[in-house]
């Protein structure tokens, strides 16, 4: 989509392995090169054991394993806008409507960027625009993994992206689904607003001398 848009010079693929299985690697450089854009590739295996150290050191308590996982897509926004900001580039979005609305996602990681041209489409419509778009088979078929736990996404979550979209779509699917959908969708919604901010009435004092 962005290649068709801006054109395949003005578009920059990154791939950040972080202690990542290696076919990920090549999955992305798959597309990267079927679509003729840069590809680039910033390793954050030893930069992530390093903050883990350096953090584990100072608390009462090593990590817990969930804070781990989110260092890394967390890392890899830092880096995305560190390469953005010195190009002169925007951050393109990958999250799903079915992502979100389950909170499927790392608030200030992967949820992080400038615009997201798929945020309002389930699996089911982006695998559908990537066929269109001719994105590899290969791609289209692979089960989708986040990379940071060694299951698939619909593994760790215990539903089909089929049963979020159905409820998307009729607000309704099997009962057992539905129980869980709704409860990821409530304890996510944090993850879907701004910013909570405390107001009030405030008068303008420095323009009131």
């Amino acid at each position: 989509m962005a290649v068709k848009a801006l054109g395949k010079e003005r578009v920059v693929a990154v791939s950040m392995p972080c202690n990542s299985v290696p076919s990920d690697f090549d999955d992305a450089k798959l597309v990267a090169d079927a679509f003729g854009v840069k590809f680039i590739k910033i390793d954050l295996t030893q930069t992530y054991l390093e903050l883990e150290r350096e953090i584990n050191s100072n608390l009462d308590k090593n990590l817990c394993n969930e804070s781990k996982i989110n260092i890394k897509p967390r890392l890899r926004m830092t880096s995305l806008y560190a390469i953005a900001q010195t190009l002169g580039y925007l951050v393109i979005g990958t999250g799903n409507l079915c992502e979100s609305m389950v909170g499927y996602t790392t608030k200030w990681g992967d949820s992080a960027c400038d615009f997201n041209p798929i945020g309002n489409f389930t699996v089911d419509e982006v695998l559908a625009i990537g066929k269109y778009l001719k994105v590899p088979e290969k791609i289209l078929k692979k089960a989708p993994n986040d990379g940071l736990g060694g299951l698939t996404d619909e593994e760790k979550m215990g539903i089909k992206y089929s049963q979020i979209a159905d409820m998307i779509e009729t607000g309704d699917t099997e009962k057992e689904a539905k129980e869980e959908i709704i409860k990821r969708f409530n304890a996510s919604k944090h993850k879907r607003e701004a910013i909570p901010v405390y107001r009030f009435d405030r008068k303008n004092y420095l323009l009131e001398e």
